[in-house]
């Protein structure tokens, strides 16, 4: 079963000066990195997702703007593709489907931004397409939540959102044990 890595939404805007800054995004990124040095290494297919607010109202993610633009380190190289989107499900009105079929992709290995918003929806509709799907925890942030009058911190969220993943939509895991999970002996990271 050949495995694809999608990025979703490791933009500038989600990071400290951006227009919709995430809680320690920095660190989850650092985590990205490191998974997609070992995809490189295995030659392995990686995705990019790059959202692109077309929205009236929208106040990031905004065309022609540096907070729209992947986050430097962590961008295309070589034949690795991005799929621009415009809404929180990747795969909607995008050719990530065709894409990944042409690749042929069966499994996907999902990290990215926002963990309660793009990458929970995404990863949602990838198992409803037939997908394996695994998820990087550490390699996700996520943003401080309002309901109502409470404040609902953005570890909350992240594990809710991880915790109601695993099992039923994906296998959630570390970016610690990605070796295993793609059936190569442990080799541990640099």
């Amino acid at each position: 079963m050949r495995t694809a890595f999608l990025l979703i939404d490791i933009q500038n805007d989600y990071f400290p000066g951006g227009k919709h800054e995430l809680h320690e995004p920095g660190p989850a990124a650092a985590q990205a990195e490191r998974a997609l040095a070992l995809f490189r290494k295995r030659g392995l297919p990686v995705v990019f997702i790059q959202h692109v607010s077309l929205g009236a109202d929208a106040s990031f993610f905004l065309p022609d703007t540096q907070g729209v633009e992947l986050y430097a380190r962590l961008r295309p190289s070589g034949t690795e593709k991005t799929v621009v989107k415009h809404h929180p499900d990747s795969f909607l009105h995008t050719d990530l489907r065709e894409t990944l079929q042409a690749l042929n992709v069966r499994k996907l290995v999902v990290c990215g931004m926002m963990s309660h918003m793009c990458v929970d929806t995404t990863v949602r509709a990838a198992q409803g397409l037939g997908y394996r799907v695994v998820v990087l925890s550490d390699a996700c942030a996520a943003k401080d939540l309002r309901w109502k009058d409470a404040l609902i911190p953005a570890e909350t969220v992240h594990r809710a959102f991880m915790a109601s993943l695993h099992g039923t939509f994906a296998e959630v895991i570390n970016t610690d044990d990605l070796d295993k999970a793609l059936g190569y002996p442990a080799e541990g990271f640099a």
